[in-house]
């Protein structure tokens, strides 16, 4: 099994403010972002750690009562046994909230503010167009980053099949604010008939008499509205985007050494040097590492008979040997993305027995990440 760096993540991620943990679903990413916030805030630092996952065990191993869309201070460690020397705070990401929120800011007017807010369409695009999530932790990052005094923040990004939405959200999102067809859209005057032509306009109109929504009405108020914070998000969203490209900012790549998981990492570090990204950490969940300790199955059942009797030590050792079958998959997975990544040494967390439950047992998964 490769061994695990002296100093673990703390020496590699000195100096960073945005880390990034990005990888497939399923493979602990959540977790492993919680447990990174506190492993950092028990050495000092003050750090928000922002999470997409809504699952109730989640805020209850943070001794909250629940996660909301604004950072909330985790006051839990003394009585959990677990000593946080700076600060941690926590938050679940809110798409509509956060999109709300910046329309509250950008808009050029209180009136401009409301009729955004208040238009059926954008109530759908802030929630339901694909990508939302992605879009609205790269609004939450920059207002973290640019509004609060967080030594480090720890992103925890939604899970997608190929794990790349968030990565390329900023940039497809700068496509679409620089795109002709916004432009459009935005141009003063002459929607309806411009864009639309007249047997549409008429499709558009008997909807409009059956539903009681005057849907071209909508649409050309809310892309008017939307003029007087086009600027303004454009910026923040090159900001975001410089930022992951910033020495300031570090990738994790969390996954777990099933075949599935593991080749959306390899990819996922490839890709991510392709667009300009430091160098990602890996962090492997789940690893086996019990077994034969390179003895045959046969040499382990004759040393476990004599002092288990025949039928208990051939049972025992028959489960050694299935775990050492996984013990080298993973030793195996390991050493191949450690290859991927340049030969870094990859942080090893083992396969534990229960889910985490409390902050003691994120602490446990910190002692790991930083041991």
């Amino acid at each position: 099994m490769p061994a695990l760096s002296d100093h673990g993540l703390q020496a590699r991620l000195r100096g960073k403010r945005v880390l990034v943990c990005v990888g497939a679903g399923g493979v602990g990413k959540t977790t492993t972002s919680a447990a990174l916030a506190l492993g950092l805030a028990m050495r000092g630092q003050k750090v928000a750690v922002v999470t997409i996952d809504p699952a109730k065990r989640l805020a209850s191993a943070l001794g909250l009562e629940e996660l909301s869309g604004e950072p909330r201070r985790v006051e839990a460690g003394r009585e959990a046994g677990v000593k946080i020397e700076g600060e941690l705070w926590a938050m679940m990401l809110d798409v509509k909230r956060t999109f709300d929120d910046i329309v509250a800011r950008l808009a050029s007017t209180e009136q401009a503010r409301d009729e955004i807010l208040a238009n059926p369409v954008y109530r759908e695009l802030s929630t339901a167009v694909a990508g939302s999530q992605e879009l609205s932790a790269v609004a939450k990052l920059y207002e973290l980053y640019e509004e609060h005094d967080f030594d480090v923040i720890v992103l925890d990004t939604p899970p997608s099949r190929n794990a790349l939405d968030f990565l390329n959200a900023p940039n497809r999102l700068i496509g679409f604010l620089d795109g002709r067809a916004l432009q459009v859209f935005l141009a003063p005057g002459g929607l309806t008939a411009r864009l639309f032509g007249r047997g549409t306009a008429l499709i558009f109109s008997i909807f409009a008499r059956v539903t009681g929504v005057d849907m071209l009405s909508e649409l050309s108020s809310f892309f008017r509205s939307l003029g007087s914070v086009i600027d303004g998000f454009g910026e923040r969203t090159r900001a975001v985007s410089a930022l992951l490209r910033s020495p300031e900012a570090a990738f994790l790549i969390v996954t777990s050494p099933e075949a599935e998981p593991s080749r959306e990492a390899g990819y996922l570090a490839e890709r991510l040097v392709e667009a300009g990204m430091a160098r990602a950490e890996l962090v492997v969940n789940r690893v086996h590492s019990d077994g034969l300790d390179g003895q045959s199955e046969e040499a382990v059942e004759e040393l476990l008979v004599e002092q288990l009797g025949a039928s208990l030590g051939a049972r025992v050792s028959s489960n050694l040997a299935d775990y050492d079958v996984l013990a080298r998959r993973d030793e195996a997975t390991i050493e191949r993305l450690s290859r991927t990544l340049g030969g870094h040494d990859a942080i090893v967390v083992p396969h534990l027995d229960e889910d985490v439950q409390d902050l003691l047992g994120l602490a446990g998964i910190a002692e790991y990440l930083f041991g």
